[in-house]
């Protein structure tokens, strides 16, 4: 499979890009039953939604799986899926890196217990040399706004910002009259089982918290082109892997 023109336009213009359906059910039930696995033993490493809050961490509520590309051969054999490395080296080159550092992640909201996800990009936590860095995430199930749907800033990727426009965590704070009016810009798409959404490290998104029933569980992991060195002693100059 390869993207159109009209594709290629889009997600470059919006900093984001939905493929309907391009997960069979098979693969999302099996990358499910095994996150299931390894989120009520909590294996670790793990991100805990107090660990994401600041607060007491001594009863902790699963928030993402972390390094998973080493946990499973089913999520591993998604992260080489061969349909989606075409669509990437149409976006970010040939012989794209896939990024153990950054995301690599089963990202679920528990029910009723999760937090938000404050407005942000997630080149905050990133170091390269340039923003030729895209995510790559796959809805296990179904996703909407009450069980923490992702939202998107459309075109965000190409603004500039100011500092004072984030706040210490680097969240855009939606508290200034500036972001307000950008924020109203949001956009969102409910997402079906095997749906992928592929977006820009820095176009701004936003996650709701789970006021359902249901845990909702999503994979996501990242890439860099293949020219955008990581910079030296940070936190992305981390194991890769060639895809």
């Amino acid at each position: 499979m390869k993207l159109s023109d009209k594709q290629i336009n889009s997600y470059n213009q919006n900093g984001f890009l939905l493929l309907k359906k391009f997960a069979d059910s098979h693969v999302c039930d099996s990358i499910y039953k095994k996150a299931l696995e390894h989120l009520n033993k909590h294996v670790e490493p793990i991100e805990s939604e107090e660990e994401y809050l600041g607060t007491d961490t001594s009863n902790s509520t699963v928030r993402r799986l972390r390094q998973v590309y080493d946990r499973e051969v089913v999520f591993k054999d998604w992260m080489h899926n061969k349909d989606i490395l075409a669509i990437l080296e149409q976006l970010l080159g040939k012989n794209p890196k896939l990024l153990l550092a950054h995301h690599n992640s089963i990202m679920t909201k528990q029910a009723y217990k999760s937090s938000i996800t404050t407005w942000h990009q997630d080149i905050r936590y990133w170091n390269y040399q340039n923003d030729e860095l895209l995510s790559v995430w796959l809805s296990l199930g179904n996703e909407y706004l009450e069980n923490g749907l992702l939202e998107f800033i459309p075109g965000s990727h190409k603004m500039k910002f100011s500092a004072e426009q984030f706040d210490q965590k680097s969240s855009f704070r939606d508290d200034l009259k500036q972001n307000q009016e950008l924020i109203s810009k949001r956009v969102h798409y409910n997402l079906e089982q095997g749906d992928i959404v592929l977006f820009h490290a820095k176009t701004l998104h936003y996650a709701h918290q789970n006021k359902t029933d249901k845990a909702k569980i999503s994979f996501v992991y990242s890439l860099r082109s293949n020219t955008n060195l990581p910079i030296k002693n940070t936190r992305s100059d981390f194991k890769e892997i060639s895809l």
